[in-house]
């Protein structure tokens, strides 16, 4: 095998066309990402991909969603490479494509270095030229640790709540603003947790993402009596790409600073 072959983030080999001109994604971050770079070459994403607003333009196809993605749709496009995260996406879905012919680029990130590094070697993967936006991230973001000055906790669901625990890219993100989940150190990722013990749980704010689950204003009010809450922005929170800018001003509103 070439020594220089890329691999993805679980080691498999990539050997498609470079540069690649054909590229479905089944990541709503990672699709924004790739369009910032070489917007012709998406000719497939899924219906979460919500950004850029105007992506529906260029795109050839919508291939349903990440978690049940049409497969065949997905063949039909005759894509150089599909990308997928081993979180957002179920390996059965990645193991029928590979089975179908088709190259899958699969992505494991908990951090926001982690994230970066993933985006650069997917990218020299396919043959692109890297973004400034990407370098820029990691000034900002590949940095020592600050040191803590506020507790949150993040819900990313309800009925039942569920929250961010260990190991993930939200985690790690919301570390390096300077906060300190109070969930970060639970034995499971997203941990169902009672919302009585949420409210109680010391938290210096409660932040309510748009996504996955759509918090609203009556939230807030609704669930938390001890706690002051804050809605935010799921792709702030959660996507790694070109929204990576974007996050740090925008987190000190969600502090009401």
């Amino acid at each position: 095998m070439n020594s220089h072959q890329p691999t993805d983030d679980l080691g498999t080999p990539y050997a498609g066309p470079r540069p690649a001109t054909r590229v479905v994604s089944l990541v709503p971050s990672i699709t924004e990402a790739l369009v910032s770079v070489d917007r012709a070459a998406v000719v497939g994403a899924t219906e979460w991909c919500t950004h850029p607003a105007d992506l529906d333009q260029t795109l050839e196809r919508r291939v349903r969603g990440t978690k049940n993605p049409d497969l065949t749709a997905i063949a039909a496009l005759a894509p150089d490479v599909v990308v997928a995260n081993k979180e957002e996406n179920r390996e059965l879905d990645v193991r029928r494509l590979r089975e179908a012919g088709v190259a899958v680029w699969v992505t494991d990130i908990e951090t926001v270095p982690q994230a970066i590094t993933s985006l650069e070697n997917l990218i020299d993967a396919l043959g692109w030229s890297r973004p400034a936006w990407l370098e820029e991230a990691r000034g900002i973001w590949c940095r020592d640790l600050p040191p803590i000055t506020h507790r949150v906790v993040i819900p990313i669901w309800r009925d039942p709540w569920m929250v961010v625990g260990r190991d993930t890219f939200t985690g790690d993100l919301v570390r390096r603003l300077g906060w300190h989940n109070l969930y970060a150190d639970h034995a499971e990722r997203y941990p169902h947790v009672e919302v009585g013990d949420l409210d109680g749980a010391g938290a210096d704010v409660v932040l309510l993402p748009d996504e996955p689950y759509v918090f609203t204003a009556q939230d807030g009010p609704e669930a938390f009596a001890h706690t002051p809450t804050a809605l935010v922005s799921g792709r702030l929170l959660t996507w790694y790409g070109p929204s990576l800018l974007e996050v740090g001003p925008a987190a000190q509103g969600w502090l009401g600073t």
